[in-house]
């Protein structure tokens, strides 16, 4: 290990530089790279680029050096110190790291503008579509049309080229420019036809058809849909059924229910079926057709439950779609039905998550009795304290700021009743920094030395420094600086730290 980059003496005095300091001193070379994949971005943010360079250079892990040395040759190019953003990217060991770093610079000068100083370093990149791209569409949105299409033909793939269209299409939509946004997005239809990877080519073609939506040219789009559906039942792979179901989303956007479901029927995965059913529920409820939505609802619901072992591809996905079925049944005022569901899922920790969900659900909605009866159903403090604090930013976002913040003392009480202190401070965290939001800056610091008090107890060197990282971001925001007693709570860390 390197010589340290931070200071016993600054380490007391900034939460921030603590956590780089017992970071450098982490022995095992994973904890030590991804306390610095915490920390290293957060002193980017402070403009101190050198020494986010020097704790970056500091990692044994070739990629995690690499990725970060990246991050900051994306800031150095931002502040246009491009004369030290390209010594970085020379630092970096891997070829083609190393690339996608210069890839990344260009990007940043074209965001920030410079599309001059992008063109060049992208004429020196082996792949410089990409970059190209978003140079056209900057252009595009600057006015210069003429300009733009000149970049556009300096792509080389077709589908890069599709999706730069498109977003110049989407960029005149939503300027009211509809003639303009249908001939950018012609042009990308007529292009994607020479998309050679197949499952790119359908991609491109429903992305055009969901534009046409946007553009209310349904009679474009279904045809576009039409197009990547005929493509689509000549694929043999797993992505075959993930088309279907996003093809016929589509249809149904573009006003054709018999479309869709024709081609809903192709469907054989029932994964993808119930993704595909869910969102035609929630387009019938916006339509207000509640019954049809109830309807596509239930049958999603049937046919996840309905599936055999066999038939399970991803149980995670599986766990997902159980959990929106609970919360847009909570939405359509479902509420027995929604608890029932989530408490149904077999995973214990999706359970409790979708009924943390659905609690946050039933509390935006005013349904208090029915949000703290999803929390009774919770076994476990952590996911208790995480749907207060759920429930809490319902009632914030109401402007219900009284019964956020007595949601807020509930999620204390239960944080304090974690046992794991790394998941423990992570709620500290998070609940010191809504009080702060909600002005009580008083319970904000109180829990900030809570916090402290928990962060010295975590065993795991790198757990603990990015807890302290975690806690200097409310620091940062709020301006709080460190107190006495919060200090003396330092103190023996950094001690530690050194023996």
């Amino acid at each position: 290990m390197s010589e340290h980059q931070i200071s016993t003496t600054d380490a007391g005095e900034s939460l921030l530089n603590c956590a780089a300091f017992l970071a450098e001193t982490i022995k095992s070379a994973d904890g030590h790279a991804e306390a610095m994949k915490e920390i290293v971005p957060r002193f980017l943010a402070k403009g101190e680029v050198d020494l986010a360079a020097g704790l970056a250079d500091t990692i044994e892990d070739p990629f995690s050096r690499d990725l970060l040395l990246t991050q900051v040759a994306e800031k150095c190019a931002a502040i246009d110190d491009d004369e030290y953003a390209f010594q970085l990217i020379e630092a970096v060991e891997d070829f083609g790291n190393q690339r996608r770093a210069r890839e990344k610079v260009a990007l940043v000068k074209s965001a920030k503008g410079d599309l001059e100083r992008a063109f060049e370093i992208a004429e020196e990149l082996e792949h410089p579509d990409e970059v190209f791209a978003d140079i056209a569409v900057r252009e595009a949105v600057k006015g210069n049309e003429t300009d733009a299409m000149e970049t556009l033909e300096e792509i080389e793939f077709p589908y890069t080229k599709v999706s730069a269209l498109q977003n110049i299409a989407v960029f005149y939509l939503n300027n009211d420019d509809k003639p303009k946004s249908v001939k950018y997005l012609d042009q990308a239809k007529s292009i994607a036809n020479d998309i050679e990877f197949i499952e790119e080519q359908i991609r491109a073609f429903i992305e055009i058809g969901n534009n046409f939506v946007a553009a209310k040219e349904n009679g474009k789009a279904i045809e576009t849909f039409d197009k990547a559906k005929n493509i689509t039942e000549d694929l043999d792979n797993v992505h075959r059924d993930s088309f279907f179901a996003d093809i016929a989303l589509g249809f149904l956007h573009a006003g054709s229910l018999e479309l869709a479901d024709r081609t809903l029927d192709l469907v054989d995965d029932k994964t993808q079926m119930v993704t595909a059913l869910l969102s035609f529920s929630q387009y019938f409820q916006t339509k207000g057709e509640e019954s049809d939505a109830l309807e596509s609802l239930e049958e999603g619901y049937a046919i996840l439950k309905s599936q055999k072992d066999l038939e399970i591809r991803d149980s995670r996905m599986r766990y997902r779609l159980w959990t929106a079925c609970a919360i847009i049944f909570a939405r359509y005022d479902k509420e027995e039905r929604a608890i029932e569901i989530a408490s149904e899922i077999p995973e214990e920790q999706m359970q409790m998550s979708a009924l943390r969900q659905v609690a946050e659900v039933f509390a935006g909605k005013g349904k208090d009795e029915f949000a703290l009866q999803s929390v009774k159903a919770i076994g476990d403090e952590y996911y208790k304290m995480l749907a207060f604090i759920s429930m809490a930013d319902a009632k914030k976002e109401l402007g219900e700021n009284d019964d956020a913040a007595k949601y807020l003392t509930d999620a204390h009480f239960h944080a304090g009743l974690v046992d794991r202190f790394g998941m423990r401070s992570e709620g500290y965290n998070d609940l010191a920094k809504r009080f702060y939001e909600l002005g009580d800056n008083e319970k904000s610091r109180e829990i900030c030395l809570e916090n402290l008090e928990t962060i010295s107890q975590i065993k795991d060197e790198s757990v603990r420094a990015v807890a302290l990282a975690s806690l200097s971001d409310l620091y940062t925001e709020a301006k709080f600086e460190l107190n006495d007693a919060e200090k003396e709570i330092l103190k023996p860390i950094i001690i530690k730290a050194q023996s």
